[in-house]
């Protein structure tokens, strides 16, 4: 008689198919979570040494900062002493600038024009005089304006003698004093 098969193999095939399937499906995503687990960890270790870099930046950012301020304080003190310096300077070259000034204004006087008040105020000097003629009076203009140390010299006016001393005009003239920076620019161009 022939073979005849009565036994469910379809079913045992079907089954067996069946199970394969699902230990493939369960391998697969077995794998897939080890592979996320994988990756995971790989970025929590990336993330991880990126935050070990960041705190570190920021403590040396941290420092830098203190340095920085250190830097700032440095140059505020190194400011106040320059001007400091530039004050005692400034007075060290003023010291004798009364005795510079009444030398420069004897010099600038020419023959023949006579003071009789010397006022300072300032920078401004006031000079009340008599003059035997006004070409004497812009001779001293003239060498005022030439002057190391004066300089804008104006002529307030000039009165006409009076009857006694009909040859002496009188006069007021106003001239300033140049600025100590103006006077070590002119020292430095020499």
């Amino acid at each position: 008689m022939p073979h005849i098969n009565l036994l469910p193999w379809r079913e045992q095939q079907r089954q067996a198919s069946q199970q394969k399937f699902l230990i493939l499906i369960g391998s697969i995503v077995g794998i897939s979570l080890f592979v996320m687990y994988l990756i995971g960890s790989f970025y929590d270790s990336l993330r991880t040494g990126q935050e070990i870099k960041n705190s570190y930046l920021q403590s040396e950012i941290r420092k830098l900062d203190t340095r920085i301020r250190e830097i700032n304080d440095l140059n505020a003190q190194k400011g106040n002493l320059q001007r400091r310096i530039r004050l005692i300077e400034e007075l060290q070259g003023n010291r004798n600038l009364g005795t510079q000034i009444i030398d420069e204004v004897a010099r600038v006087v020419p023959s023949g024009v006579y003071l009789t008040s010397l006022e300072r105020d300032g920078n401004m000097i006031k000079v009340i005089g008599r003059s035997e003629s006004n070409n004497r009076l812009s001779q001293m203009l003239r060498q005022v304006e030439s002057s190391y140390l004066l300089e804008r010299p104006t002529i307030q006016g000039i009165i006409a003698g009076e009857q006694t001393n009909r040859l002496l005009s009188d006069f007021t003239m106003h001239f300033y004093v140049k600025s100590y920076q103006d006077l070590e620019a002119a020292k430095e161009k020499e």
